[in-house]
């Protein structure tokens, strides 16, 4: 059975694809890229059907990561096939919650800081969009700091599966 993670943030054209991105490459660095999928979304449709921020797409591959990526927005119905759904913010957080047809699928939420024992309390990945190529660096920096933690408690969540 896939376990199945959406990265989500305003637009998908900045945060949320950037963690997609990371993230998939972690998952195909453990070996688990037939276990698990990786996609993400935005909150609002303003952006449906581009591609990345071009700032996003190179900062990922000056990182060495492949980039493709065509924006889409979250809708609650997806809530029942997707196992867990990354938040980049707590507006996020909150928007998603809200949306979550189930108490059950409200659970499913979480920020994607609270992966980085080193975030502290600051769990929010700040919205590079309006900045210059230093947010997006800082974006990546955030993104790959939690992608470790984030990893572990998938593989957790897939072992519990199996036992």
């Amino acid at each position: 059975m896939t376990y199945r993670v959406c990265f989500v943030c305003t637009g998908n054209i900045c945060r949320s694809p950037i963690a997609e991105v990371v993230f998939r490459a972690r998952v195909a660095e453990a070996g688990l890229d037939g276990l698990v999928e990786v996609d993400s979304a935005g909150t609002g449709g303003w952006h449906e059907g581009d591609g990345a921020d071009p700032r996003t797409v190179t900062v990922l591959e000056e990182n060495g990561y492949a980039s493709g990526h065509m924006a889409r927005q979250f809708q609650p119905s997806w809530f029942s096939r997707l196992d867990l759904v990354i938040a980049l913010d707590s507006g996020h957080l909150g928007a998603l919650r809200r949306l979550a047809p189930t108490e059950e699928d409200a659970w499913k939420v979480r920020l994607l800081r609270s992966y980085d024992p080193a975030a502290g309390d600051d769990l929010d990945v700040p919205d590079p969009y309006y900045g210059g190529a230093d947010g997006f660096e800082e974006c990546l920096e955030m993104v790959e700091a939690a992608s470790t933690g984030l990893l572990a408690a998938v593989r957790a969540d897939l072992e519990g599966r199996v036992a």
